[in-house]
């Protein structure tokens, strides 16, 4: 493998380590995990940080962006320690109003929900050199939003990390699904952000870098992400192919708020129907005080 053809530094992104089975693609087993990390650490890989991610070094080893996407719970036991112990660090990508809950933003792919990273975990690993940044505050896909609704979702997710872990872990933004286009990017530039992180077709664009996701199928000790020759390139096309499929998600998702929400507006009739039925005059009189007022109330 030409580790040299790299023109960039490559970013790798996984999402589940270890935990359930689910019915999805993006579980990564633990032992896989930590057998890729090995070799890479073997072959003299190393991990760079957000803030190393775009200077260019003197330093001859060939390097990578580590990141996660979603931040389950799941990390503080099957990944970090792994990358600690071979002195590798990470970025983590937080969907910030689920912080310490559980997924119910996303299709349900495993029987029971599953937890995310709670802010005592996040701020330990923080102080172990971890870093953290944004993925959205309740990880919709940003380009189907209005203005006002995809700057909420920037803004507000990354006021949280701010305030909570200080300024570093406002500079990133992985959006949500890879989706991003021009207007997304600006709202993201004007929101703070210093770097941001699309699909595996990235444009180059500080706030569009590409990325490549490790799936359940990448079991090899090199990830595609990290392979330049022909079985690299067909494994970054089969994970663009299946984060293109992602939309389908996307769809499943917009129709169960759409559901929910009009479940929310059905029950709001149902509880003022009656009183709206009512005349006037009995809308708005006095309910009596007592049975000596009622006796008084006119019929």
């Amino acid at each position: 493998m030409d580790v040299a053809a790299l023109t960039q530094t490559p970013v790798l992104c996984y999402h589940r380590i270890g935990g359930p089975l689910e019915l999805g693609v993006t579980r990564v087993g633990r032992s896989v995990f930590a057998r890729q990390m090995t070799a890479l650490a073997r072959a003299g890989w190393r991990t760079v940080s957000l803030d190393e991610f775009p200077r260019t070094t003197d330093d001859a080893r060939p390097r990578f962006l580590l990141t996660f996407d979603d931040g389950y719970e799941s990390l503080a036991q099957n990944a970090y320690p792994v990358l600690a112990d071979l002195g590798f660090t990470a970025t983590t990508f937080l969907i910030t109003d689920h912080i310490g809950k559980t997924n119910t933003w996303d299709v349900r792919y495993t029987w029971n929900r599953l937890e995310h990273l709670s802010w005592g975990q996040i701020e330990d690993w923080c102080a172990r050199g971890f870093e953290f940044a944004s993925h959205g505050a309740t990880h919709r896909r940003l380009t189907w939003l209005d203005d006002q609704t995809a700057e909420a979702e920037l803004k507000g997710s990354r006021d949280v990390l701010v305030a909570r872990l200080g300024a570093e872990a406002g500079r990133g933004i992985a959006y949500p699904f890879g989706a991003v286009d021009g207007r997304i990017m600006r709202i993201a530039q004007q929101a703070g952000y210093e770097v941001g992180f699309g699909g595996v077709r990235g444009n180059g664009d500080t706030l569009n870098q590409p990325r490549v996701p490790v799936y359940v199928w990448d079991l090899g000790d090199i990830p595609y992400g990290l392979r330049t020759d022909a079985l690299g390139a067909a494994g970054r096309f089969v994970a663009h192919a299946a984060n293109r499929c992602a939309v389908g998600t996307s769809v499943m998702l917009k129709l169960k708020r759409r559901r929910e929400m009009g479940d929310a507006r059905d029950v709001a009739p149902e509880r003022t129907s009656h009183f709206s039925r009512l005349p006037v005059r009995q809308r708005t009189a006095r309910p009596p005080e007592s049975a000596a007022d009622a006796a008084s109330t006119p019929g």
